[in-house]
């Protein structure tokens, strides 16, 4: 909600209305005032929140809090008081205390649960003072049921604590001292026999560390006899009431069981009980008298449509949890998985896959894809995935953007790389949650398919094998899988991925090249000749742009899908030289270079000496520039001029095309030397699902020589013949790149289309020539 999402509000809304009635129907009379009461309440909370406050994660007690309050200033309005010395004036981040309750905010108990972290108040609340049970809470803290126990358990010790430091704060008897420190442990009967003896001991003698032992042993009951009425005012036993009616509680029932126990307890408990709580007996009297003053009204059924006031579209799930339970994984032979159990026509039917994109690389970034298809009639229920990753493998910190993915289920538009831990596109919002993420949207439309991209890291120890998997809940269905692959020593991590219509492309070109004025050159650039290799000349600095200020440059023109838009946008880079460095680079029309850093620089060994691949995500740029037509340049990287040396750069695109078919896109980068001793490479196209329709693939690679054959490439059966050079499929690597003429020296920018097999993987081998393999961008469409 706090980041704009109105459907999220519109899930806190129904979520929590009904409560929000029971309580107005005690402070106000007809049920018209009652909504009105309700609809100024929410939006008093969604202004509050525009404004940065508002509650981070406690709903429940703040808005009734603030239906109080709402109350109190109608009244004051109508009997036109604008000023009350007995009431605080409007602030939901202090407790509202009616003055028939003056003196309960300074129990102890009060002010105990008042210091506790938001999110421990609002599970107290709801399991404690409403005493509903910890599967009714659990969709509202985004937990499951035991997710919401253990949550519970950690706020009560943290209440304990908190109430023991109270104690401890007021200056004790120095003899109560050590006992105070002890009793936290002593309720929990964790203290050795002899020190438990002696706190007991002690008890016996101490009226006043008796009473703390007692509240302590049942902070339950001080939650409900004070916190409660702290909370919902003099009606807080007609609005437990009203929640047992609707079946949303039990608290009505057990306020009476509470008030009971303090009217049997022997006199000298109950005077223990006074030692630092009297304000809260004289509450539960009050209470007892003030809830049975006005009959409590049925309830009418639940409103479907929320006030005008308040908006509506589909809501996704809340916020996750901090530390739950891994989701249980089920392996299955291969993608797709079994679909959920045959369901009445209309029904939704849901498939789900989780894939890590190319391979989850040990010491390496990479992306795990979770991919979703409603493949029934009707729409599903709210959907909610429950990630488990392997052993060794984290998601990213948001500060951590070297690698990046995004979720594109069905756009049509532009879809940014994601900036958070997980992705956010297409509805899904994602948290960490135990050792994996809880990533939850709205309804599956039938017919539809949806994805989210997590990036993780994989460490160096991470076992191999390892397979992440998923569980998906909406509604009653469930079901879950497991990944085909797991962690490899070796492969190609993804860089960044998106599903959606969507194609690749890439171009490119070389920034040195033979000397002009030698017999053989204007041939070779022609690619006629048998000197169409780096070898042979002494390569010089190509400078084709109009700017004076650039020593070496080189164009490419781009082409991109009519109507379509950059999702994503990369800059590759190469050279013979052993260390990396910025580039110069002109989107069309621009005038002036921009001077781009790289991120990420790989060195690698090449037999003429060291060579580099350098990366810069340039989005942003592209983005900007996609719409103009022209050329797009690059100018003065790190190289050097000589015999055998390779200079060029590469713009590699995922863009949008509503002509396409949905289809699945990852681009997989690495510098990988092969030839002479390593003369094949294997990178799986992990999460790249087989079709019959061809795939494509864009590759980036350099120091290929046109003169030496044997380099092929296959996606999956049989090699595989570029479309453009030489198209000779056994001579791949011949000098040719995309969006340029002529022979491009050392710089290879190739498509290859071709379908995919059931388990893909790129494969390329060389017999004479090395060289330096950098990227793989692919699309295919998704399985219908």
């Amino acid at each position: 909600m706090r980041t704009g999402n109105a459907s999220a509000y519109g899930e806190l809304y129904q979520r929590h209305v009904a409560a929000a009635r029971a309580l107005a129907r005690h402070l106000v009379k007809g049920d018209a005032e009652v909504e009105d009461v309700v609809a100024e309440s929410f939006t008093k909370i969604l202004d509050l929140v525009g404004r940065g406050g508002g509650p981070e994660s406690g709903f429940r007690p703040y808005l009734l809090t603030v239906v109080r309050r709402t109350v109190y200033d109608r009244s004051r309005v109508e009997s036109r008081q604008m000023t009350t010395g007995e009431i605080e004036e409007f602030d939901p981040g202090v407790p509202f205390v009616d003055p028939a309750l003056t003196g309960l905010e300074k129990s102890l108990v009060a002010k105990a649960f008042l210091s506790l972290p938001e999110r421990w108040r609002a599970v107290l609340w709801h399991t404690e003072v409403e005493d509903a049970k910890p599967a009714e809470v659990a969709p509202l803290l985004g937990l499951s049921a035991n997710g919401v126990a253990a949550l519970a358990y950690r706020a009560r010790e943290g209440l304990r604590q908190a109430y023991l430091q109270m104690h401890l704060a007021a200056t004790p008897q120095q003899a109560c001292r050590p006992v105070l420190g002890k009793m936290g442990a002593h309720v929990r009967g964790g203290l050795a026999r002899r020190e438990s003896r002696q706190v007991e001991d002690h008890l016996g003698d101490c009226l006043e560390c008796r009473s703390v032992f007692l509240e302590l042993s049942d902070v339950n009951r001080g939650l409900r006899v004070i916190v409660g009425p702290l909370i919902v005012g003099p009606a807080f036993g007609g609005y437990c009431a009203g929640l047992l009616k609707g079946g949303g509680a039990a608290g009505g029932a057990n306020l009476l069981k509470a008030f009971g126990w303090i009217r049997r307890a022997p006199k000298h408990q109950q005077a223990a009980m006074a030692g630092g709580t009297a304000a809260a007996v004289a509450a539960a009297a009050i209470l007892m008298l003030v809830s049975g003053e006005e009959p409590v009204k049925h309830r009418p059924p639940a409103v479907q449509a929320m006030p005008s006031a308040i908006p509506q579209p589909p809501p996704p799930v809340a916020e996750p949890p901090p530390r739950p339970e891994p989701p249980p994984a089920e392996p299955t032979p291969a993608p797709p998985p079994p679909a959920s159990p045959a369901r009445k026509p209309g029904a939704a039917r849901l498939r789900a896959t989780i894939d890590p994109l190319g391979a989850l690389v040990r010491s390496h970034p990479g992306i795990v894809a979770v991919r979703l298809r409603n493949e029934g009639r009707g729409p599903s229920k709210n959907v909610v995935a429950l990630v488990d990753l392997p052993p060794g493998v984290t998601l990213v910190p948001a500060a951590r953007r070297g690698m990046a993915a995004a979720p594109a289920g069905g756009m049509v538009g532009p879809v940014p790389a994601m900036a958070d831990p997980v992705g956010t596109v297409d509805g899904w919002s994602c948290r960490p949650y135990g050792e994996g993420a809880r990533c939850a949207r709205g309804p599956l439309g039938a017919g539809r398919a949806t994805a989210v991209f997590l990036r993780v890291l994989v460490a160096a120890h991470a076992p191999q094998g390892v397979r992440p998997a998923v569980r998906i809940e909406s509604g009653d269905q469930q079901l879950s899988v497991r990944a085909v692959s797991g962690v490899r020593e070796v492969g190609a991590p993804a860089r960044f991925a998106t599903d959606g219509k969507v194609v690749v492309r890439a171009i490119g070109n070389s920034l040195l090249t033979c000397p002009p004025d030698r017999a053989g050159c204007t041939r070779a650039l022609k690619r006629e000749g048998d000197r169409r290799d780096n070898d042979l000349w002494s390569m010089r600095h190509r400078d084709e742009d109009d700017d004076d200020s650039t020593k070496a440059s080189s164009g490419a023109r781009l082409e991109l899908p009519e109507g379509g838009q950059v999702v994503w946008a990369g800059l590759y880079w190469s050279a013979g030289v052993g260390k990396g460095g910025p580039i110069k680079f002109r989107p069309p029309g621009r005038k002036d270079y921009v001077n781009v850093v790289p991120a990420q620089v790989l060195v690698r060994e090449l037999p003429s000496g060291a060579g580099y691949q350098a990366f810069a995500d340039v989005t942003s740029m592209v983005s900007d520039a996609a719409r103009k037509r022209g050329m797009w340049w690059a100018a003065d990287m790190p190289s050097r001029e000589g015999v055998s040396q390779h200079a060029g750069w590469s713009l590699v695109v995922i863009a949008t095309d509503p002509a396409q078919p949905y289809s699945q896109a990852v681009i997989l980068d690495t510098a990988t030397v092969v030839g002479g001793a390593q003369d094949r490479l294997s990178l799986p196209l992990g999460g790249l699902h087989a079709t019959a329709a061809s795939a494509r693939a864009e590759l980036v690679t350099w120091e290929g020589d046109a003169d030496l054959s044997g380099d092929r490439v296959s996606l999956g059966d049989g090699a595989l013949t570029p479309g453009a050079g030489d198209r000779d499929r056994d001579n791949v690597f011949d000098g040719s790149s995309n969006g340029a003429d002529g022979l491009t020296f050392g710089v290879d920018v190739d498509t290859l289309e071709a379908p995919l097999g059931n388990d893909p993987v790129l494969k390329l081998a060389t017999k004479k020539d090395v060289v330096l393999f950098g990227v793989a961008a692919v699309a295919v469409p998704a399985r219908s």
